[in-house]
Formats: C-alpha cells, sequence, structure tokens
C-alpha cells in the first residue's frame, strides 16, 4: 500500500528519481479517461509538481499475489479537482525485480 500511495502524494509523485525506480521499464496504464498510457509520460518534472488531493489511505485496498514475485493490488481512488470528486477502481500489477517491487500495469476505470 505504501508503494500505491507514493503515486498519490505530491512529495513522491513528482520526484523523478523515486519514479524511474517505480515504473517497469515495459510500464503500460489503462487510464480512468480510456486514454493508454506509456513509460515515459508517467515520469513528470519535478518543475511541474502539483497537488494532489486523493482520498489517503486508499479506500478498498487489497492485495492478491498473483505469483511468488506479481501482487495485484485493487482499490477505489477518490480525488477532489475544486468541488468535484472523481471516484475510480483501480488495479495495479507490480512485479518485484531483485529487491525492489516495480508497477508493470495500472487500469483505472471511472465510478
Amino acid at each position: 500500500m505504501a508503494l500505491e500511495e507514493t503515486l498519490w502524494r505530491s512529495e513522491t509523485r513528482f520526484d523523478p528519481v523515486l519514479m524511474d525506480q517505480t515504473f517497469s521499464s515495459d510500464f503500460l496504464e489503462f487510464g480512468r479517461s480510456g486514454r493508454r498510457y506509456e513509460r515515459a509520460e508517467m515520469l513528470f518534472d519535478p518543475d511541474q509538481k502539483a497537488e494532489i488531493r486523493a482520498v489517503l489511505p486508499l479506500p478498498d485496498y487489497s492485495i492478491a499475489m498473483v505469483a511468488a514475485d506479481v501482487a495485484l493490488a485493487t482499490y477505489t481512488s477518490e480525488v477532489r479537482y475544486g468541488d468535484e470528486v472523481e471516484g475510480g477502481r483501480r488495479s495495479s500489477l507490480w512485479v518485484r525485480v531483485g529487491d525492489r517491487w516495480q508497477l508493470r500495469l495500472h487500469q483505472g476505470t471511472p465510478c
């Protein structure tokens, strides 16, 4: 859960070194909008830092071990944009590479 929440905290999400270590080389996301994102699009310039107003801890968070080194995380996201709250059902596939977990695939679905 701590790894997943680094993606929802401004101080970690906009850390280029941490995010370079977090996203696998073949990372892929199907966003809440339906758009497909590649790894390069997930690595932000730290000067673009913005506030992320997500509900933490992540609601409905659970982990299922798919294999010894593969974990499937699922949860609900709630993010505030002004007076509106956008909800989504999320899933992330984390793969252990050596002594580190890396995010391989993420999908968001509006709810």
